[in-house]
């Protein structure tokens, strides 16, 4: 025996004769298992890895990892619903990770900057039809045009941009934010033809036999209606038309008192556009203020500009007074929201009706799509197009998302679906089989060492003067400032995402982690399972699992 090999107490020998990998149960693994705010997130972004990029300083990276997903990180930094923060689990720790805040300021930086996409590497003989130049058939654009294929966007309106565009306002969405984030998708090579709407069965025909594949992201264009208001009136209008109208700089004058009827996002926009254009401002929701759709920053700002809340209550009726405008019959009302999106029962509650004042009465209750040039060559499920998990309609070399498809009526669910749309027509035109789906469950808290990261308040965001923005129409809600962006990014717990931060290193009794091409493996001659790596890993990016032997 070789007694040089062998240590004895108090000596600097060696420890390598000690195999002690054969003492475990256990062995520990390196894992990148989803985060919650990736798998929350309408395109599946990888926030942790842009995260933290963001906290390294490296923002050209952070944008390049964000894009890869969504080309509108502006855009939907200011008004995607952002349930990824829902999900965060820095939320059950103190406050969850401003994210959207953070995405519009990685955005907001490539903007200023002038970041361009690169040229797609190759020129692919495809070429696919995108109806509808909204958001879902951009990000199809996008992410087919990078692939190489010919795309060809046939918008109905005379600019690209859809409900980005023509439904929210200026003052949530700069347009110079959403210009340059659509002019960098057309210069990757992505041919537009606007004022070219898609309007009978043999449109769609042609637009079949012209190309390898159709992706219809159009949009629903038909407002919804209440059965005891008039089709027409002087005093009736539309939520869409009056957003698309305030949108173009010509604001309906409608009289000075309106009533927008409706609890979403849209009602919040034509109530706050309105506001905007000095009108008195009553809102009417059936749901009560805790159950309305809107987000809960639109309605708190939405107050804060002086626009009257009634909630919880129907319209009845309407009645003309000669003279001296409209007399809106209202009933209170109990809401039961019913188990998907769109679906609800309602309650009046008995003698509570009352009465509201008013010059006009703007509807904004949601859209249909308009599917007369579609029903007689697609299925239709609920009046909307039907489609698998990868947009795909049972028609060979047709492809549907956004609001002609789904009720999931955001701006990155529908870029979310154009996404999933183009990865599949990308593969159905390679001819690759489809890919399984990944039912990977997140990382939670418990498998973050919580004590490596110390608590911190959420970055305060900030908003432009009540006065200021309802005179002027600038947007309302304000960017973080750089340091502030870097303080919110460092909170991240980079869920899943090995930091490198050298914990497992330092702290094995058993010197059985090595550092190896810029990560790390386990010796497992030397690992006896213990299990201090994974507990110390800050991130969660360890974990454990038994042996059988």
């Amino acid at each position: 025996m070789n007694k040089a090999l062998v240590p004895t107490t108090w000596t600097h020998g060696t420890t390598e004769v000690f195999k002690t990998g054969t003492w475990r149960a256990s062995l520990p693994h390196y894992v990148k298992p989803p985060s919650p705010c990736h798998q929350a997130c309408p395109v599946n972004g990888d926030i942790a890895e842009w995260i933290g990029l963001a906290r390294a300083r490296d923002f050209r990276g952070a944008w390049e990892v964000l894009t890869r997903h969504n080309p509108f990180p502006a855009v939907a930094g200011r008004i995607c619903h952002h349930p990824c923060e829902t999900a965060c689990n820095r939320g059950a720790y103190d406050e969850s990770v401003s994210i959207c805040k953070l995405e519009r300021a990685v955005g907001d930086m490539a903007l200023d900057a002038g970041w361009a996409y690169e040229p797609p590497a190759a020129v692919l003989d495809g070429h696919i039809a995108i109806v509808g130049g909204g958001p879902s058939g951009l990000s199809a654009a996008f992410q087919l045009r990078r692939r190489g294929w010919r795309v060809t966007i046939y918008e109905s309106q005379r600019k690209l941009g859809g409900l980005m565009r023509y439904g929210i306002p200026s003052y949530r969405l700069a347009r110079k934010v959403l210009d340059g984030e659509i002019a960098r998708i057309v210069a990757l090579g992505v041919e537009v033809q606007c004022d070219h709407a898609l309007k009978s069965a043999a449109d769609f025909d042609n637009l079949r036999a012209t190309h390898d594949a159709v992706y219809l992201a159009q949009g629903a264009s038909r407002p919804k209606r209440l059965p005891n208001l008039p089709d027409r009136a002087p005093w009736l209008m539309d939520g869409a038309e009056y957003l698309a109208r305030t949108a173009g700089g010509m604001p309906p004058a409608l009289g000075r008192r309106l009533v927008v009827v409706g609890g979403g996002s849209a009602a919040m926009d034509v109530a706050r556009s309105a506001r905007r254009a000095a009108h008195d401002v009553t809102i009417l929701a059936l749901e009560h203020s805790e159950q309305m759709p809107a987000q809960r920053e639109e309605l708190a700002e939405a107050l804060e500009e002086g626009i009257a809340l009634v909630d919880g209550a129907m319209l009845a009726g309407v009645t003309a007074k000669n003279g001296s405008g409209l007399l809106l019959s209202c009933t209170r009302v109990q809401f039961e929201p019913g188990a998907t999106r769109g679906q609800f029962t309602v309650k009046p509650v008995a003698g509570s009706d009352f009465e509201l004042a008013a010059d006009a009465v703007v509807v904004a209750i949601g859209q249909d799509p308009d599917l007369a040039a579609l029903s007689q060559r697609l299925p239709v499920a609920g009046g909307l197009l039907a489609v698998g998990d990868r947009q795909a309609t049972s028609v060979d070399g047709v492809w549907a998302g956004g609001d002609v498809a789904s009720m999931a009526r955001f701006v990155t669910e529908a870029i979310g679906m154009g996404k999933r749309a183009a990865l599949d027509i990308d593969r159905a035109l390679r001819g690759a089989p489809a890919e399984a789906t990944d039912a990977e469950a997140p990382i939670g808290i418990a498998g973050i060492a919580t004590w490596y990261h110390p608590k911190h308040a959420r970055a305060a965001g900030s908003l432009r003067p009540v006065a200021e923005r309802v005179a002027t129409g600038l947007e309302v809600q304000l960017g973080l400032e750089l340091e502030q962006a870097l303080e919110e990014a460092g909170r991240c717990f980079s869920c899943g995402e090995c930091t490198h931060c050298d914990n497992c290193f330092h702290y094995c009794p058993d010197l059985a982690i090595r550092r190896v091409n810029g990560g790390y493996e386990v010796l497992t001659d030397y690992c006896k399972g213990c299990g201090i790596c994974v507990k110390e890993c800050p991130t969660g990016s360890m974990t454990m699992r038994e042996e059988t032997k």
